[in-house]
């Protein structure tokens, strides 16, 4: 049995018990649904029949906003080939291509043309990202802190504390260790 056809018993038996009983709020209540959708259901069987039981869609689909098929091609590649899920097949497709598509678009590619599941023994990727592209060196240094665990001496404790500098650009770094935590130590 279709779903349309489940829908057409399911109506037409709701619509049978109001009849039968001639208490439509009870129908309702001991149905779930509200006495306005009994009315338009009962409307609908009087004017079409059994066809106007049928659920439509809400509303038309608008294929203006459908992804050309272009990139419908590039999607279901990238979904065959590198089994990538669909934030990264988006992501992938306007870093390489310079193509913005959401994950969402991607997502609706992928659902009509049966590819929207993984296959079960595909291995989770880890994302490649470039935290570090800065070109020019020493235009992004990054600077950082630590503080080192106290060293006891006999009957004195002594805190020390590690600056760390690290140019973006070349990843070189510095190293320099403090005994002092003040804003003049960080400008040395």
């Amino acid at each position: 049995m279709t779903k349309a056809q489940r829908d057409i018993t399911r109506k037409i038996r709701v619509l049978q018990h109001g009849q039968a009983i001639k208490n439509i709020s009870k129908t309702c209540r001991f149905f779930g649904i509200s006495r306005q959708c009994f009315y338009d259901w009962q409307k609908a069987y009087q004017q079409h029949g059994e066809k106007g039981l049928i659920n439509g869609k809400p509303c038309p689909e608008n294929p203006t906003l459908r992804v050309p098929p272009d990139i419908e091609e590039k999607i279901l590649y990238l979904r065959k080939t590198y089994h990538l899920g669909q934030l990264r097949i988006s992501w992938f497709l306007e870093r390489c291509h310079n193509i913005k598509v959401s994950a969402g678009g991607v997502h609706g590619v992928l659902k009509r043309n049966s590819l929207n599941r993984l296959p079960r023994n595909t291995k989770t990727r880890t994302i490649q990202t470039h935290r570090y592209a800065k070109q020019v060196p020493g235009h992004h240094v990054q600077m950082d802190v630590k503080f080192l665990t106290p060293l006891t001496l006999p009957g004195k404790r002594i805190r020390r504390f590690q600056y760390t500098a690290i140019d973006d650009a070349t990843r070189s770094s510095a190293l320099k260790i403090y005994s002092r935590h003040t804003p003049p130590t960080k400008c040395d």
